[in-house]
């Protein structure tokens, strides 16, 4: 797995309204925070990749097994007369 980068917290000053009502909007369509989206952005105007994580070692690796599917479904089961 990689190593994280530091990261370092920035203040910006400044913004015009209408800068700030376009960015939320777009951070809104994409479904995450605005300060997700701005670290997303910077990310990729300062070094051309965006900020993410990364979970690549991760894909393929799952193997069903079907003990654990048992406790999951279990695990999910409603005693109606507790949520009365």
């Amino acid at each position: 797995m990689k190593k994280q980068a530091p990261v370092v917290p920035y203040t910006i000053r400044g913004v015009p309204s209408e800068v700030d009502l376009i960015l939320r909007r777009q951070a809104a369509k994409r479904k995450v925070s605005l300060n997700q989206m701005l670290v997303e952005e910077l990310s990729e105007a300062a070094i051309g990749t965006r900020n993410r994580a990364d979970f690549s070692d991760l894909v393929g690796k799952w193997t069903p097994d079907p003990a654990f599917d048992e406790i999951l479904a279990a695990g999910r089961q409603l005693d109606r007369d507790r949520w009365k």
